[in-house]
Order: structure tokens, then C-alpha cells, then sequence
């Protein structure tokens, strides 16, 4: 013991007289390794010991041989936790810095940060399998013990040159004293600027804060750089974060805590044509990290408004990839449901009212091994749920006469009176049978039966998806592409196909149109080719027929052609005849009909002869031309449900 002792007290002496010694050959070390893994200068031009825990810096510069310089510092003290190294663990204890900046510089040739963002090569043999939770946790704890429990920096900043696109964050007071962090950040970009405040309580060792985000002139926070880069418009009034728990449990790593943010704006191309506004959001997040798995757990919870809804995520890499999903709304009133939607993201539910309740329940999960296996299930369950005053979308018109003005580009097309003013109005029961049937056949074959949705379609059209990493299929039924057509736009947005599922559920659970009238509205109003629209204007400009006297082989054509309408001629050759891939969509859906006895081999007679278009459409098809290259539809796109 006393030996022990005896050694300690040398070793510490002999560390003490050649501590800047010591310091000397790691700065050299580091400089070697810099100029020799990442084409880097590293220059530190001053470096010694104050105490035995304590370094003093000056003039540090970082700079790559071919590049911008990343990281400049004027002067830097840092004092460490003595006996922790002794263990080989590095906790900063404080930290002043005072002057200097880090900057990322971007060019057409590429950025200063590339030779650190370059992927070492694995060495060989097999890699193993990354325990997820001693990975996080080992980084976590190296990161936190980077964060000193005292902190004063001034006059630092963090610049982002994308281009000639320049943002910079000025730290103009940062300081963490006593568990209290402060600061105060200037913001510029493009000639634009903004004051910054982020404080609050911060205990890096004991892993717990509880921070406040917001403009300090009472203004909204607007995220630089996110605009520019992603075209992604973002605001808000006051952001807060709070852990409470972060740390190993049972072999498990878990992370409590919650995230507010009120007043928030934001807008996207690919969200909505508008601002979206959030009065006031909140998750109480709990996630835990597995050896092989990450999961935010069921008794998470995410807020807005009055609106409480409990998330479940999963990701494993047990026996494949497995990726699930639970959302759970308890037992909600219907308006609470409504005034919680964030405007601009649901226009058309804007000052529409409801009484009643509901809950729902969403169970999602995917396989990669067993892709079949697919779980997707949707459950409403309304309690006495009615709308008792509608919105910018009123369903109920549906019943009656109206105008109809399709939506091409963002542009208005000309007028379609939708009833019998329109002498190419046609009711169901003067449109030919058959016609019925294969557009059903194609587009929607339990249209009949259903509520808007087909959870198989649903689930098929998901698995295809994931499968081929793209939207690769949609699952649409006849009733979305009404809602789509009469009440809502083409716009390829999160907010309209939110809407559509929301508006189609309504149409549906409430019985405001019988099925029947949906489906003559649909076929009045979609488009069958350039400029026309519902099926009175198609059998005249395909065939001068009208509606009622569509052949069984008419009948294929016009189903076949629903989706790229405008398209239409490329299913012919120069000769005027059909393509193969055109007669092999109609042999498909005839024998899916034939199976299902809508059709009797008797209606087929003369399907073999080669389709004959009499009307406006025979002007758009080539003649004696070299064909244009068309890609063939997927026969799979005709699924049996």
C-alpha cells in the first residue's frame, strides 16, 4: 500500500515537471496525423499547463492545403478532470474561448469539411453487428463529457458559405454557470438579421436540461440555411426542450423527455400551396434503444391542441428488417379533432363543425423477409360523430347540379355543368353497362361495397413501395379520385391527399351520396382525353356514339386509357392498330371479368377485331411515322382484391 502510495506521488510529481513536455509531443502527434489522414495544417503557436488541470491555448487554426480554413480560435483555457484521466476517460470541466470562428465552405469543386466526411474502408473480415444501445450510450457519454459544467465563450462563431450563400451565427455571449446556460446569438443571412436567445438549465453530468429557444426581440425564430437548402420556409415563437432521463437501464438505453414549439410556420412546394400553422405542439417522447432494435415507446404522447394521441415506432434488425407502426387516438369529441388541425395544412376543414366523438387506432408492419406478411389497419369507431356545418368543401353538393372546373397546372379549365343542363350530361342508367363494369373492373372493383378505402390495396400498394424504394403504385379508389376531382385540386401535396383520405371517410361513413350517384358523377366528370371530359364528350370524340352504345371492345378502350388520358394515342402504332402492351392490359381485365361472370364469353364476341376510332380522337393518332417511345404499363397495376 505504501508502495502503491509511493508511486502515485512520483508519478504525479514527474507528470507535473514535464507536463508541457507531455503537451508538446501530443499537439506534435496531432499535427502529423492531421497533415497526413485529412490534408490538413494545424497550427497552435501557443500551448502550456496552468496547474496540473488546466491548458491555456493560443492562435489555433485549422486549414486544409487545398480549402477554406475550417476552424480559427484567438485564445482557448480548458481544464479537465484530473482523476478521470488517470482512468482514460477526458471530462472538461470549463471552457473560455474568445475569438474565432468554425466555417464550412461550399464550391463547385466541393467543401473544406470533405476530407473528414470520407468513409474509411472497412479492413477485412466481418464486420460485427452494432449493439445499438452501447453505441449510443458510449457516444453520449463521450459527448457529454466534452460539455464543461462551466463555460464563457465570446465573441465566437459558426459560419456556411453554400455557394456564395452565406449565413453566419454570431455568439456574442454563450455561458454556462452553476447548471445556468445563457446566451445571446446574432443570425445573418443575405443582409438579414436576427437576436437569438437560448437558456435555461443544463446538468451535463447528471444528463438532464431543460432549455428555451426564442427570438430575443419578442420576433419569430427563423431557421437559416433551411430555406435555401431544402426550400423548406420554417418560423416559430418559442421552441423548448426538456430531458429527464438519459442512460443505461438493464442493458437498455433509454431517453425521456419533451419537446414543445408554439407558434409554428412552416411551408413546402411538397406539403401544401400554403403556410402551414401550428398553434401549439408537444411530444413527451420516451425512446429505447435495444442491442438490435430502436422503439419509441406507447407511452410517448403527442399533442396539439386539445388532440392526445399516443406513437409507437419500431425499427429492428432482428431476422431482417422489421419497421412498425401504432398510432392510438383515445376517445376524442369530433370538434376538438377539427380545431387541433393545423391551418393551412386541412383549408378545407377550416370552419367546419361536428359533433359526437370518435377513436382510432392505426397498426403498421413491415418485414423485409416477409413482405406478404404486411399488417396495415385502420380502425374509426364514431360515437354519435356528425357534421353539423361544413367547410370550404361542402359534400352535400354532390346531390344536386353544379359546376365542375378541372385543375390543370394550377390553372382553371373551362366549365362542366355537372346535371342535366349539360346536353352531354349522361345518368348511369343511359351509360352502357359495360362500360361500367370494366371501369370498375380497372379502377375499382368493390367500389360497390367499400367505404372509401381497400385495406388491401392499401397494404399491397405499401409493400410495392417499400420494395422498390419509390412510390411505385397507388391504392386510389374511385371514391378518393371524386373527392380528389370535385372538391379538391391535383396538387401533387402532403395536404391534399390528407384532405382526400379525411373528406372521402365523411362522404362514406355519413351516407351523403349513395353509391350509385357517386359513381355517375365520376363518370360525367373525369378526363378522358385533351380538353375532354365526363363520358358523354369521350364515346363522341372516340367513337360518335353515344354513351349507351358502347361496344364491350369501346368499352376496354376508354377504361384502359383513364389514367394517362392525354395520352391516348401512343397506345397506336403508325398503322392505327393498338399496341401489344394495349391488347394485353384488355386480354387481362376480360379474363379477370370472365372469372368474376361480370361478362359472359358471349359479350366478347368480335373482341378480336381490331378497334376502329371514328371521331375527333382518329386526328391525333400518327400515320406511316416512326412510333414514339412509350413506357408499357405493368400488368400488375390490375389487381384482384
Amino acid at each position: 500500500m505504501i508502495s502503491l502510495l509511493s508511486f502515485l506521488v512520483i508519478g504525479s510529481i514527474l507528470l507535473f515537471i514535464f507536463r508541457n513536455v507531455l503537451l508538446d509531443q501530443v499537439i506534435e502527434k496531432a499535427v502529423i496525423k492531421m497533415q497526413r489522414d485529412y490534408q490538413c495544417n494545424l497550427v497552435i503557436k501557443e500551448a502550456q499547463f496552468e496547474g496540473l488541470d488546466h491548458i491555456y491555448m493560443k492562435a489555433i487554426s485549422l486549414k486544409p492545403m487545398q480549402g477554406d480554413t475550417i476552424v480559427t480560435i484567438g485564445e482557448l483555457k480548458t481544464g479537465f478532470n484530473f482523476w478521470k484521466i488517470l482512468t482514460g476517460t477526458l471530462q472538461v470541466t470549463d471552457l473560455s474561448i474568445n475569438r474565432g470562428y468554425i466555417q464550412w465552405v461550399k464550391t463547385a469543386e466541393g467543401s473544406n469539411f470533405d476530407a473528414f466526411l470520407k468513409s474509411k474502408k472497412e479492413a477485412g473480415g466481418t464486420k460485427k453487428a452494432t449493439d445499438y444501445a452501447d453505441f449510443v450510450n458510449r457516444l453520449t457519454t463521450r459527448f457529454l463529457n466534452l460539455i464543461p459544467t462551466q463555460m464563457q465563450v465570446e465573441g465566437f462563431a459558426l459560419k456556411v458559405n453554400d455557394k456564395g450563400h452565406q449565413t453566419q451565427l454570431d455568439f456574442t455571449q454563450l455561458t454556462l454557470n452553476n447548471n445556468q446556460l445563457e446566451s445571446q446569438i446574432k443570425v445573418a443571412e443575405n443582409n438579414k438579421t436576427q437576436w437569438w436567445r437560448l437558456a435555461g438549465f443544463a446538468d451535463p453530468r447528471n444528463r438532464k436540461t431543460d432549455l428555451l429557444f426564442k427570438n430575443l426581440h419578442h420576433d419569430t425564430v427563423q431557421l437559416p440555411f433551411i430555406q435555401h437548402q431544402f426550400h423548406l420556409k420554417t418560423a416559430f415563437k418559442s421552441a423548448r426542450f426538456q430531458l429527464k432521463n438519459l442512460g443505461m437501464e438493464q442493458g437498455e438505453f433509454h431517453a425521456n423527455g419533451m419537446a414543445s414549439i408554439h407558434k409554428l410556420i412552416i411551408n413546402h412546394p411538397k406539403i401544401a400551396s400554403k403556410d402551414v400553422a401550428i398553434q401549439q405542439a408537444q411530444v413527451d417522447f420516451h425512446w429505447i434503444l435495444g442491442e438490435r432494435q430502436i422503439q419509441l415507446d406507447s407511452n410517448s404522447q403527442i399533442t396539439l391542441g386539445k388532440l392526445k394521441c399516443r406513437p409507437y415506432l419500431l425499427y429492428a434488425q432482428e431476422k431482417g428488417k422489421t419497421i412498425a407502426l401504432q398510432l392510438k387516438i383515445p376517445k376524442t369529441k369530433a370538434q376538438d379533432f377539427i380545431t387541433a388541425l393545423p391551418k393551412g395544412l386541412f383549408s378545407h376543414f377550416e370552419g367546419m363543425q361536428a359533433s359526437g366523438n370518435f377513436s382510432y387506432q392505426l397498426d403498421f408492419k413491415f418485414n423485409e423477409q416477409q413482405p406478404n406478411d404486411l399488417v396495415f389497419e385502420s380502425k374509426l369507431q364514431p360515437e354519435n360523430l356528425k357534421i353539423t356545418h361544413y367547410g370550404a368543401a361542402d359534400l352535400r353538393k354532390i346531390n344536386s347540379g353544379f359546376i365542375y372546373r378541372a385543375i390543370e397546372n394550377g390553372i382553371a379549365q373551362r366549365p362542366i355543368i355537372v346535371g342535366p343542363e349539360n346536353l352531354m350530361y349522361t345518368p348511369l342508367s343511359a351509360i352502357s353497362p359495360y362500360l361500367q363494369k370494366c371501369v370498375l373492373t380497372s379502377e375499382d372493383p368493390s367500389f360497390m361495397h367499400h367505404s372509401g378505402f381497400i385495406s388491401e390495396a392499401f397494404k399491397q400498394s405499401i409493400a410495392k413501395n417499400i420494395r422498390t424504394k419509390k412510390f411505385a403504385r397507388g391504392a386510389s379508389t374511385i371514391s378518393m379520385q371524386l373527392v380528389k376531382n370535385v372538391f379538391l385540386t391535383r396538387e401533387k401535396t402532403l395536404s391534399r391527399k390528407l384532405e382526400e383520405i379525411l373528406l372521402v371517410y365523411i362522404l362514406e361513413k355519413q351516407r351523403i351520396a349513395t353509391k350509385e350517384r357517386m359513381l355517375e358523377v365520376y363518370f360525367n366528370i373525369i378526363e378522358w382525353g385533351p380538353n375532354v371530359y365526363g363520358i358523354g364528350e369521350a364515346a363522341q370524340y372516340y367513337f360518335q356514339k353515344k354513351p349507351e352504345a358502347l361496344t364491350f371492345k369501346e368499352s376496354l378502350y376508354l377504361a384502359t386509357i383513364i389514367p394517362k388520358p392525354k395520352g391516348f394515342m401512343y397506345r397506336f402504332d403508325s398503322d392505327r392498330k393498338e399496341k401489344k402492351f394495349a391488347l394485353q392490359q384488355q386480354n387481362f381485365l376480360t379474363q379477370l371479368m370472365l372469372r368474376r361472370k361480370w361478362i359472359t364469353p358471349e359479350d366478347t364476341l368480335g373482341y378480336s377485331q381490331p378497334l376502329q376510332l371514328t371521331g375527333e380522337a382518329l386526328s391525333r393518332l400518327k400515320t406511316k411515322v416512326a412510333d414514339t417511345i412509350q413506357s408499357e404499363p405493368l400488368l400488375d397495376e390490375f389487381i384482384e382484391f
